[in-house]
Order: structure tokens, then C-alpha cells, then sequence
């Protein structure tokens, strides 16, 4: 590896030749989490927009919406080939006929190579993955489940709606079907010590699940977390407190594991703080600076446990 970890761009250039870049889509879904069937306030961090982009409450067709994301994305990257990621809300919480219809519309689109559809472990089910295990024999498919913590005292504290066991479960139905998994963490949450950071990181690596997504948990408005945050319960991570972690997570990670985020990217009107949240590149810099100088790789620690 060139970089101490297993980045996505490369992944993706060696598998298909040229840059291939993400499409990121809102197809309209909603949340078990948010409609009664679970709760109705949704996690703790998430607002009404569900981390989309608000694409489909415009009147954006899902096709209107990756036209769009090519041409930009030819513009900026000069990518040649794309994945279409269904980000907002909950992209299997449907019937399986609306599912594979959005599906296929995707799929159908020029130069689309894959699919990545985020969801929650507890939305997936046999006719789900079926469907996804034939659309793999073509294309490249990732299903990305939320876990955001291995610790279930968090998983409550934070109103996800399961707990690591069903992450567990949903990995285990996804296996050995040609989809690639990968898992979404994010660090900061409340009550969790650096140490819990790392177990969580342990957690996902012996599952054997492909991939992974680090997040920090930032402030954002019209949350239950803001409302924490104004009472002054909840203290973001501070930019090294943040950095710090996502180098020991990446320490104890399989070396085999695909890391496709190293932080997120909050919406500037919606955020609340961190303000440091905004300056991503200066954060991924700094990543890199601490791997360097605390000469970590990916696998490091794992290989001590």
C-alpha cells in the first residue's frame, strides 16, 4: 500500500482502470426509526433531511439525480465510471418491488458500475439480499450498515433502535452472496472512552466484513443532540481528540479491510459544531501526519491481539 490503510480509490481504480467515483442519491425513503415503527425522533444526531441531500423532496428523479452527480463528478475528478450510493434514510425499508424498480433505474444509467445502499441491519431480510446477490453477479454492490457502536449502553444512549448483536446477524445473512459489506462507526459519541473506540473497531474486524466508514459526531440543528450540546451534556471531540482515534481504529482494523471514509461532511447551514468539522482536508492532513509520526499501519495492533 502506498498509504498505511486500504483506501477506496485505490480499491476501485485497481478493479475497474480508471477513477470511479460515488453518486450520492435520495430516493424518498424513511426510517423505521422515525415513522413510529421504532420511534419517532430517529437518532439522537439525525435531522429531518436523514443525511440526504433533499434531491427528492425537490422533485429530482433518482435518474435526473445521478445525470447530475456524472456530470460533476466527470468535472472535478475526471471519473469515468460511477456507483450510485443510496444515502438518505434507510434504502431497503421498502417493498421489494419499489426496491428493485429503484434499483434498476440506477443500475440502468450509463457508466454505472454498482450500487452502495446504506440501511440498517434491522431493515435487511432474505428476499432483500436475494435480490442484491443477483444484481453482485454483474455489478459491484455494497450494503452498508449503520452499527456506529459495538457497545449497546451507547447503541440505547444514542436511540439507534437495535443492538450489535442484530449488526452481527445482518452481517452473517449478507455473507457468501457476492455483496460487499461495510459498516458505519462513529466516533465521539457520548459516554464512549477511546477504549470502547477501539473495541469497537476489534468488533467489526472479527466479523470479516469488507469495508468500513469512520464518522465524527458532529452537532447539527433540529437534533435531540443540539438540545444536549446547548445544555452543555454533550462536548464534541476536539480536532486531535478526533484525529488520535481514527488512527488507533485504523491500528487495530484486518489489513484487508477496505476504510472508505475517515471523517464525514456535515451541511455548513446545518451545522452547529464542531466548526473544525468543516475543514476536511486539513483533517485528513493531519491523519496522516499522526500515522506517520506514531509509524501506525493498518493492522498494527491487530496483530498483537
Amino acid at each position: 500500500m502506498t498509504r498505511p490503510y486500504k483506501d477506496l480509490n485505490s480499491h476501485l481504480r485497481e478493479t475497474f482502470g480508471c477513477r470511479v467515483q460515488k453518486i450520492t442519491v435520495d430516493a424518498g425513503f424513511s426510517c423505521p426509526n422515525r415513522d413510529g415503527t421504532l420511534s419517532s425522533g430517529g437518532c439522537i444526531y439525525c435531522n429531518v433531511r436523514g443525511s440526504g441531500t433533499g434531491a427528492h423532496q425537490k422533485g429530482l428523479s433518482l435518474t435526473e439525480q445521478i445525470e447530475a452527480g456524472k456530470a460533476a463528478m466527470s468535472r472535478r475528478y475526471k471519473a469515468k465510471k460511477f456507483i450510485v450510493y443510496f444515502q438518505a434514510y434507510t434504502n431497503t425499508y421498502g417493498p421489494l418491488d419499489h426496491l428493485k424498480r429503484l434499483y434498476d433505474e440506477a443500475l440502468g444509467v450509463s457508466d454505472v458500475v454498482g450500487l452502495s445502499i446504506g440501511t440498517r441491519p434491522d431493515c435487511v431480510d432474505g428476499p432483500v439480499l436475494d435480490l442484491l446477490e443477483e444484481y453482485a453477479k454483474e455489478h459491484l454492490i455494497w450494503i452498508e450498515y449503520g452499527l456506529q457502536s459495538a457497545h449497546d449502553e451507547t447503541l440505547q444512549r444514542i436511540n439507534r433502535g437495535h443492538d450489535a448483536a442484530c449488526f452481527a446477524r445482518a452481517v452473517k445473512a449478507s455473507r457468501n452472496r457476492g455483496i460487499r459489506i461495510c459498516a458505519h462507526v462513529i466516533l465521539g459519541l457520548p459516554g464512549e472512552s477511546p477504549e470502547q473506540i477501539k473495541e469497537t473497531a476489534r468488533f467489526i474486524g472479527d466479523l470479516g466484513i469488507d469495508g468500513v466508514k469512520l464518522h465524527l459526531l458532529y452537532v447539527v440543528r433540529g437534533t435531540v443532540l443540539e438540545d444536549l450540546y446547548k445544555r452543555g451534556e454533550y462536548r464534541p471531540l476536539t480536532q486531535t481528540e478526533y484525529v488520535d482515534r481514527v488512527c488507533d481504529f485504523i491500528g487495530e482494523l484486518p489489513e484487508e479491510m477496505i476504510i472508505q471514509r475517515l471523517t464525514g461532511d456535515p451541511h455548513k447551514e446545518e451545522l452547529v459544531s464542531p466548526e473544525w468539522s468543516l475543514r476536511k482536508r486539513e483533517t485528513l492532513q493531519q491523519i496522516a501526519d499522526v500515522l506517520k509520526s506514531r509509524d501506525i499501519w493498518q493492522g498494527k495492533f491487530r496483530q498483537k491481539n
